[in-house]
């Protein structure tokens, strides 16, 4: 995969097959801050004591990083799950070569055999296509981060099917997060369940979408 410079000054990279950058090429922690880990409500979240995050495209972990910030900014001592699926599992092997920001970015670089564990913060990936994996998940979550290459290069993560099977893993209220607003992308997480609001504009005109579980 080629490493690039996005407009931050934090990297990122194009993978291989889709030929799609893993995050915005305005700003890679920008983004992960400003469209998931703050609409999402992390910070409020956090001061319940116990947060449990679905991480849909795992990538880097730019997103969960992000997130862990602003919860353990928020209360110190909250407790943070983070289940994560990812379908590319060479990705872990690129985390060494990227020095961002995030204070909890250690945390994913200490990721072994797809877990990392300590008092506070639980990581545990699943790695394989996610509209499978989806299905053997247990538990319920407060956010869903969903980030997949885009509707028109990655269709298939983008259906009314498999956004029953995520919204299935939510509970009752849960907040869905992803930089897409594409037409047929928010009808088909209407019929799943959810109800469908602007989220950030960040580094492009239009909006970012923000999703909440109510069936």
């Amino acid at each position: 995969m080629k490493k690039i410079k996005t407009g931050d000054g934090s990297y990122t990279f194009v993978d291989d097959k889709y030929g799609e950058v893993l995050h915005s090429i305005t700003g890679a922690e920008e983004e992960a801050i400003k469209k998931y880990a703050e609409p999402t409500n992390i910070a409020e979240l956090a001061m319940k004591g116990e947060i449990n995050i679905l991480d849909v495209c795992f990538g880097v972990g730019y997103n969960s990083a992000a997130a862990i910030d602003a919860a353990l900014k928020a209360n110190s001592k909250c407790k943070i799950n983070i289940l994560g699926l990812e379908v590319n599992d060479k990705l872990l092997g690129l985390v060494d070569e990227l020095t961002p920001k995030f204070k909890s970015y250690g945390f994913i670089r200490e990721i072994k055999n797809n877990s990392y564990k300590d008092n506070n913060i639980t990581i545990q990936l699943i790695f394989g296509d996610a509209r499978k994996t989806i299905k053997k998940v247990k538990g319920e979550f407060d956010v869903c981060f969903l980030d997949p290459f885009s509707p028109k290069t990655q269709p298939e993560m983008w259906t009314e099917e498999f956004f029953k099977d995520i919204a299935a893993k939510l509970k009752t209220g849960a907040v869905l997060a992803t930089y897409s607003c594409a037409t047929p992308v928010r009808i088909n997480l209407v019929r799943a369940g959810f109800d469908v609001k602007d989220g950030p504009s960040i580094g492009r005109r239009a909006p970012s979408t923000i999703a909440t579980k109510v069936l």
